[in-house]
């Protein structure tokens, strides 16, 4: 049956099944990724097909640039998803998933844009911008 990954937002109301291995998950350190979650933004792309939701009357959406929107719990508040138009996958945030989740933060994106307040020194590779 292969590897399926549960998760949801904090409340619960949101909850998604994911089928087959996860990818790597990346942090990203922008500005938008910051503000949204207080940190930074850790996500792994999982192709549409993979992923089931239940729940998503409880998603509200916003459209965080011309070409992507960011999905979160408008019960709770909990980020789950950046997803960008016209693709077929979308980065689910790292931190939805149920534990344990055998993910690991593999490289940094958008580090140029980084916050004062911490310094990322886990020797994993950084890009000033996306690693694509």
């Amino acid at each position: 049956m292969g590897d399926i990954h549960k998760g949801g937002c904090g409340c619960g109301a949101i909850r998604f099944e994911v089928r087959g291995a996860l990818g790597e998950a990346g942090a990203c350190h922008c500005s938008q990724c910051r503000r949204q979650t207080g940190l930074y933004y850790a996500t792994t792309t999982i192709e549409d097909d993979n992923i089931t939701w239940q729940g998503m009357d409880a998603v509200t959406r916003y459209r965080a640039s011309p070409d992507a929107e960011r999905g979160f719990c408008r019960v709770c508040g909990s980020a789950l998803y950046w997803k960008a138009d016209g693709t077929s996958e979308t980065s689910v945030l790292v931190g939805a998933f149920d534990q344990p989740s055998d993910l690991k933060i593999a490289y940094h994106i958008f580090c140029a844009d980084k916050a004062d307040f911490y310094d990322i020194d886990d020797g994993l590779p950084r890009f000033a911008q996306s690693n694509s």
